[in-house]
């Protein structure tokens, strides 16, 4: 790929650390070698503390912060047009929703490319009059997967000059050997909190505890601000929770999906989870509630196991066919499909063919 783009910003004005943050590193990092980027966050956010841990000299990417209360906010205004006047800014990638109504005033008077990238389910229509014109600016809408593209058209105002685009989100495809282990390994990925499904994998761990069969549960993933009381109390009640092993935020995601079994990951809702690509890339069981995206997996050819939304029966007897081998799964067929579906050449094409 030879292309070379005019100078672009990513801007991701969240404080906080979970799939949307990552994400907007993630793709910084990937556009970089084609073209000037800019990332802009929220000051004193976890993406300005850390961006030293994800960049270095070599990328193509600068830092800049604006310190806001409001998602309205006058300040949020002049910085971004502070910054892109400075970096002489043509394309904007914005992940997000509260702060585009700021932006809009901000970009007025410029020439911009905007793009505005969905990762996540809305269920408020935004289709008034202050909305619509605050959309009319948006050039590209791009969803990471179909349940989310129908979403968007639901939720969001187009503009006359707005158009909608497909870019599956991709991974990096590592090479890791599966690790045997004396015991049934389960992991679950992702920022603890509700309806991300940690509370029904542990209730569903019963069932291998009255089947007899031994087993470990790490879960890795930090806690979302004001649940952590509420989720130790949970934790605490539960008579087996020496089998399920809290591990936090971690950077060794790999190891534990090498050492997986089953990829237990019974979330209420979710975009397009990386979590649940990156176990299919690692050869993992999956087992998933069948909602939102999930399905899509299984419309897509994956070999996946879905239970009932929310049935916590079936979701015990599910886990427990997986764990005893009743269900068998096409592994190596789930890790071809990854690579194709969501490599990371593809999805940097993808995204450089709306960039001007």
């Amino acid at each position: 790929m030879n292309y070379v783009k005019q100078n672009t910003a990513i801007i991701c004005l969240s404080a906080n650390f979970g799939g949307m943050e990552l994400d907007t590193i993630k793709l910084a990092k990937k556009l970089s070698p084609y073209m000037k980027i800019v990332l802009v966050t929220k000051t004193d956010g976890f993406t300005e503390k850390n961006f030293d841990n994800y960049f270095d000299k070599k990328d193509n990417v600068s830092l800049e912060s604006i310190a806001f209360r409001k998602s309205l906010s006058f300040n949020i205004i002049n910085r971004a047009k502070e910054i892109i006047e400075n970096y002489d800014i043509k394309n904007v990638i914005y992940f997000g929703a509260s702060e585009l109504k700021s932006l809009y005033f901000a970009f007025l008077g410029f020439k911009i490319n905007l793009i505005v990238r969905h990762g996540t389910t809305k269920s408020t229509p935004k289709k008034d009059f202050f909305h619509k014109l605050v959309y009319s600016r948006v050039n590209y809408h791009v969803s990471i997967c179909k349940h989310l593209q129908k979403n968007v058209r639901y939720i969001i105002p187009f503009g006359k000059n707005s158009k909608e685009v497909l870019i599956y989100s991709s991974v990096e495809e590592k090479k890791i050997e599966k690790i045997e282990n004396k015991k049934l390994t389960l992991v679950h990925t992702g920022r603890i909190s509700e309806g991300k499904g940690q509370v029904d994998a542990i209730k569903a761990c019963e069932v291998l505890v009255k089947n007899d069969i031994d087993f470990d549960f790490f879960l890795l993933g930090g806690f979302e601000d004001e649940y952590e009381n509420q989720f130790m109390n949970f934790y605490n009640s539960i008579e087996y929770k020496d089998k399920i092993i809290l591990i936090g935020f971690s950077n060794e995601v790999d190891k534990y999906l090498a050492m997986a079994d089953i990829f237990l990951f019974p979330s209420y809702g979710e975009g397009f989870s990386n979590s649940f690509i990156e176990a299919l890339f690692d050869k993992c069981k999956c087992i998933s509630y069948a909602n939102t995206s999930f399905i899509e997996f299984k419309e897509l050819g994956f070999d996946l196991e879905l239970v009932e939304d929310r049935n916590m029966d079936k979701l015990k007897e599910s886990l427990l066919k997986v764990a005893r081998g009743d269900i068998k799964f096409n592994l190596d067929k789930n890790q071809d499909l990854a690579k194709m579906y969501f490599s990371q050449d593809r999805e940097i094409k993808e995204y450089l063919e709306i960039l001007i």
